[in-house]
């Protein structure tokens, strides 16, 4: 049976990857790097190609660091993004209550630190309340996995010392509103810092965020800095022709755009990127809209991908062929409620027992012991309550997960290993 990634590779978006090279990434974690010399003749020639049509190829940017492969926005998730060969790592900067710049995607803690164990009663406080020796206090990535317990709250500076003149950093301001002042002191930051300078000389520096009043605050404080515009989607004409006034680039998400978008957003003379392509399909996908940038959880395998290489050298063949978000009735209604799909595509039975399903958002669905898929055999990995089977597995959960609006899936082994990503 063919693999859904080899069917996409071997399609007629084949020549659009060969065309859309980036460099090699470095090996993540989870994964082993391919030896030198290894490279077939075929993967010579594509790299040559590729080589001579660089300038066309979409910006890579690792979307919270590399979100998909170590807790987001730590000092380990912009190495894993620096280590893709990305041309950037993306960060969100808040300042804490006595005024120091962090990096922190939502607005309370309760996600993604241990604050209910250090602050039992601050969970759901504005992440903003805290100061900044109160953030040194939690742990950033135990949630993602024990071997990442004891990161911090990163610093804004902590991500220019990652970064380099090849792979830079896209600084959100995030929630401007909750972070007054916040445009001012990125800009000094910027101005000052001789990490940033640096970075700033070399192109690597783009501010963006989703508040027109903020970027066109930050536009009139720091004119030189490129600044980027975001939005769910693409408005028409008119705005695009105001956002040109104070911005360089739209970003949206690639769910939701369309080819007349894209069109749109270059007559008004801006750049279009998107986020957050994580599967290679979304990727593909992207590129086939001629957007000039993909911003993704997992710039690693993505940039594996471009490479006309596998996104995931260590998997088994047992893939993610759907998810289900949003079945008729309650998402966790008993026995055929949200649930994700995976299929052995090889000729040979895989044991997935013990292997866990993590979603954009860091929830996660187990499968159980004792299952082991015959080939071409399906397992269906429900959120919800039901009764185990053979080609089910309930994990008895009371609220919903999968995202309705869509979402992204990865497969991951016990040992670690990332085995794919989906994505609807």
């Amino acid at each position: 049976m063919a693999s859904r990634i080899t069917t996409l590779l071997t399609g007629s978006a084949a020549a659009t990857v060969a065309l859309s090279l980036l460099a090699a990434p470095a090996a993540d974690a989870q994964q082993t790097a391919p030896q030198p010399g290894t490279a077939n003749t075929a993967d010579a020639a594509a790299k040559d190609t590729a080589a001579g049509s660089q300038a066309e190829a979409p910006l890579l940017i690792g979307h919270r660091g590399a979100a998909g492969t170590a807790p987001e926005n730590t000092v380990a998730a912009f190495k894993d993004g620096r280590a893709s060969g990305a041309d950037f790592f993306e960060i969100d900067v808040q300042l804490s209550a006595d005024g120091v710049p962090f990096l922190f995607h939502d607005d309370t803690p309760a996600r993604t630190t241990n604050v209910e164990g250090v602050f039992p009663d601050r969970a759901n406080d504005p992440i903003t309340s805290f100061t900044w020796a109160e953030l040194q206090q939690l742990d950033a990535g135990a949630y993602f996995g024990e071997e990442f317990a004891g990161e911090r709250i990163p610093h804004l500076d902590d991500a220019a010392k990652v970064a380099t003149t090849e792979t830079g950093v896209y600084i959100e301001i995030k929630s401007p509103k909750n972070s007054p002042g916040i445009e001012q002191l990125v800009a000094d930051e910027l101005r000052t810092d001789k990490k940033w300078q640096k970075l700033v000389a070399a192109d690597k520096i783009q501010v963006l965020s989703f508040d027109e009043a903020s970027n066109r605050t930050f536009a009139s404080i720091a004119p030189e800095i490129e600044l980027q515009q975001l939005s769910s989607t693409v408005p028409g004409p008119e705005t695009l022709a105001q956002w040109a006034e104070f911005a360089d680039s739209v970003g949206t998400n690639y769910r939701t755009l369309t080819a007349q978008n894209v069109a749109d957003v270059k007559a008004a003379g801006l750049v279009i990127g998107v986020y957050t392509a994580n599967s290679p399909e979304a990727v593909q996908h992207s590129i086939d809209l001629g957007v000039d940038a993909v911003t993704g959880d997992f710039p690693i395998q993505t940039a594996r991908y471009l490479d006309g290489g596998k996104p995931f050298p260590s998997a088994n063949g047992v893939e993610i062929v759907d998810s289900v978000n949003n079945p008729a009735g309650s998402d966790v209604q008993a026995e055929t409620g949200e649930h994700v799909l995976l299929r052995n595509t090889t000729d040979r039975s895989i044991d997935v027992s013990g292997s866990i399903i993590r979603d954009a958002a860091n929830n996660i669905l187990a499968i159980g012991d004792g299952y082991v898929l015959a080939p071409g055999a399906e397992l269906r990995v429900y959120t919800g309550p039901g009764t185990n089977t053979a080609e089910s597995f309930y994990n008895d959960g009371t609220a919903s997960v999968l995202n309705n609006g869509g979402d992204s899936v990865a497969l991951w082994t016990p040992q670690g290993q990332l085995q794919d990503v989906f994505a609807n």
